[in-house]
């Protein structure tokens, strides 16, 4: 963990550095550059949201939600303003080599404008939830389960900027959806300090016929979880942990994210709950990392989320190269097919774009 913070916080120092020059540079300021107010602020800005990273992970108080907040949106900004600023570079080294000359303040006025829209546009995006339906067909599926619909939502990461109120809203589209059955697939929690409790309450409002389901993400496993498993249950979620439940003749199983994160491990888990391979069955765990194994234990739908899709650009390309075809959407290895949500919060950055924050909404047919 030290080691990933090291690294995390130098590309962050690198990357203000770079916006650093590349402001001075278009707007001429040498007075600007050499003042130590401006290096300070520079500073304090790249180590802003790891800082308030470290504080929201102990404090719930409104000062730490308020600075975590404006470093998460101004981390998600950075994104955009260091990608203009290296393109700003880039232009002006290729316009020079061709012998054409464009002023280096007018190309950064419109490569940084650009910027500060898409990171305009990437706030409003992550407030859209969209109801994505999605038709599958399973071998082996019970006759009473055709026809039916289920629910599967991921990745809220309720914390410092999505709260109860935001899970509201979530709930309220799920239901005006009537499905059948309910799926929570991890990372309900942000895993910063908060009311756990509090914030699960409106999954009281969750009623589906053949019941709700949850099981455990990275972000509830960063600590012990057993606060947040147990907020879930009161609210009347039966939380999966490494189990097989049998619901009107289809089975359901339930694997952790920490259960499902090395091959060996995750194959004794579910040769344990011993999956008949006769009769459809459906695993719902985090991360699609290790869908091999799900196939070969004779799982037939494997219900995820956790990559967001990368969120926005650059990112989103990152998780594809990552998670190929498994990083979005429904594919297929063998005779498993996996479902990887979007996913429909959030995580550091409240920004998507090139992936939307969804609630997927699957028909058995």
């Amino acid at each position: 963990m030290v080691g990933f913070i090291a690294v995390f916080q130098a590309i962050l120092f690198a990357t203000h550095f770079l916006l650093f020059e590349t402001w001075t540079h278009y707007s001429g300021g040498r007075e600007f550059h050499s003042s130590l107010w401006s290096q300070l602020a520079v500073t304090i800005l790249s180590v802003s949201f790891l800082g308030a990273s470290l504080l929201a992970f102990r404090y719930t108080n409104l000062v730490v939600r308020v600075v975590y907040r404006i470093a998460a949106v101004w981390l998600g900004m950075v994104s955009f303003l260091a990608f203009a600023a290296a393109l700003s570079w880039i232009v002006l080294a290729m316009t020079s080599l061709a012998g054409i000359h464009v002023e280096f303040h007018r190309i950064a006025e419109v490569l940084f404008g650009l910027a500060t829209l898409a990171s305009l546009f990437g706030l409003i995006n992550a407030g859209w939830t969209r109801v994505h339906k999605v038709a599958v067909r399973l071998e082996n599926l019970p006759e009473s389960w055709r026809g039916r619909t289920a629910a599967l939502v991921s990745d809220l990461h309720l914390g410092h900027f999505r709260n109860g109120r935001f899970l509201k809203s979530i709930v309220s589209k799920i239901m005006a959806a009537k499905p059948d059955v309910i799926f929570v697939a991890g990372d309900l929690y942000d895993g910063t300090a908060i009311n756990a409790y509090k914030a699960a309450e409106p999954l009281r409002n969750l009623r589906a016929e053949l019941g709700t389901y949850f099981v455990a993400g990275n972000h509830e496993q960063f600590r012990d979880d057993s606060e947040y498993l147990q907020a879930v249950a009161a609210a009347n979620v039966r939380v999966l942990r490494n189990e097989k439940v049998l619901v009107d003749g289809l089975q359901i199983v339930g694997v952790p994210y920490n259960h499902a994160t090395h091959d060996g491990h995750f194959r004794s888990v579910l040769q344990q709950m011993e999956v008949d391979r006769g009769n459809a069955s459906i695993l719902l765990t985090h991360a699609p990392d290790r869908p091999h194994i799900a196939e070969k234990a004779g799982i037939s739908l494997q219900l995820s989320g956790h990559t967001h899709l990368g969120q926005f650009y650059p990112w989103t390309w990152m998780a594809k190269r990552m998670y190929r075809q498994f990083v979005f959407g429904l594919s297929r290895i063998g005779k498993l097919q996996v479902y990887t949500s979007s996913g429909a919060g959030t995580w550091g950055p409240p920004m998507r774009l090139g992936s939307n924050p969804e609630i997927v909404l699957l028909e058995f047919i």
